[in-house]
């Protein structure tokens, strides 16, 4: 038997909506913007450096994936990330749609928004200009250089791992199996 919603539900569920598309659009943005500021800035030229031997800003074709993977084959990966990346897009939503829209697994929903811009924003690069715009660069401990995208998708898994660890039990994502 299916349940019916309440009008205050149906209106909760379009706030949530609203939403969260405006922040994946603001979140995509903001890493956009800041892609577009590197090409602008720091293409063609020497490294700035913020904070001596810490944190520089290097600009960086990325034609592979995490830490430049795959980057030598980056045609081949271009067409497999071509049809990955919107499967993984459509997984999230998925699983956005199926989260429990309450506060205790508000957090979950969050990660999701984070990790869902993350992959549109290098997605949009990859598709775009055939490579990812990278830029940061943790000259302390030689860390690759990365994006605002990559710190969306790397922090939110980081903090899902921890709620899993030591705020969420197994029966918290009973909402993942397929039964009813």
């Amino acid at each position: 038997m299916e349940k019916k919603l309440t009008k205050e539900q149906i209106l909760k569920s379009k706030k949530i909506l609203f939403l969260s598309i405006f922040l994946i659009v603001l979140l995509v943005f903001l890493d956009s913007y800041t892609k577009f500021m590197a090409i602008s800035h720091l293409m063609d030229k020497d490294n700035i450096i913020l904070i001596p031997g810490v944190l520089e800003l290097s600009f960086v074709k990325n034609t592979g994936a995490a830490f430049s993977f795959m980057g030598t084959h980056a045609g081949v990966f271009r067409i497999i990330m071509g049809i990955l990346t919107p499967i993984f897009l459509l997984a999230i939503i998925y699983l956005m749609v199926k989260i429990p829209k309450n506060k205790k697994m508000a957090p979950v929903y969050v990660i999701m928004i984070f990790v869902l811009s993350g992959a549109i924003g290098n997605y949009i690069d990859r598709m775009a200009k055939g490579f990812v715009v990278d830029f940061i660069y943790f000259s302390l401990i030689d860390f690759p250089v990365f994006n605002v995208a990559d710190i969306y998708i790397t922090c939110s898994f980081f903090i899902l791992i921890l709620l899993i660890l030591f705020c969420y039990k197994d029966e918290d994502f009973k909402w993942l199996t397929l039964k009813k």
